[in-house]
């Protein structure tokens, strides 16, 4: 298959504008003294999901972490007490994240900083029509991974932001 040039530049510039965007929230995010974008999106994953707790490996997957990085992140949240780890009740040798109210509190009290960055940070650089066609796209190709689709249903819910990373 031959890669044309629009398509390879267009994957570029899609792969350089996320990593910019990110960071920019990520900085008003601590600027504004709240829980950074990481942490961000380990919150609203454990909020999305049933019971509001995951596996450590569900999780590490939602986020695409390592096992080991959703070990250490999970530690230094547990300490924070944005989260807990608990037993899994099918299989006592499974751990489970699960979210604390502090934690759902600070995801909570992060979003408007949140919002307000994506509003300036996208949003003013793209019209209602650039918009849902850039949407469109980024849904065929999210698509092609059942498991990430599914999870994305819930994205763009009031009151939250989409995940930086499925």
């Amino acid at each position: 298959m031959v890669l044309a040039d629009e398509t390879k530049e267009a994957f570029s510039t899609f792969l350089i504008a996320h990593a910019v965007v990110t960071r920019m929230i990520d900085r008003r995010l601590k600027e504004a003294g709240v829980v950074g974008i990481e942490v961000y999106d380990v919150l609203l994953a454990l909020e999305d999901a049933p019971e509001r707790r995951l596996r450590m490996s569900e999780l590490a997957d939602r986020l695409v972490i390592s096992r080991s990085g959703i070990t250490r992140l999970v530690d230094r949240l547990e300490k924070d007490g944005l989260l807990k780890r608990v037993a899994c009740p099918m299989d006592r040798r499974a751990m489970h994240a699960a979210l604390t109210d502090h934690g759902l509190a600070e995801r909570e009290r992060a979003w408007p900083v949140y919002r307000q960055a994506i509003a300036e940070l996208f949003g003013q650089h793209t019209g209602r029509e650039e918009a849902e066609t850039l949407r469109n796209v980024m849904r065929r190709i999210i698509q092609q991974d059942p498991e990430v689709a599914a999870r994305c249903l819930a994205c763009g819910k009031e009151g939250q932001a989409a995940p930086t990373a499925p």
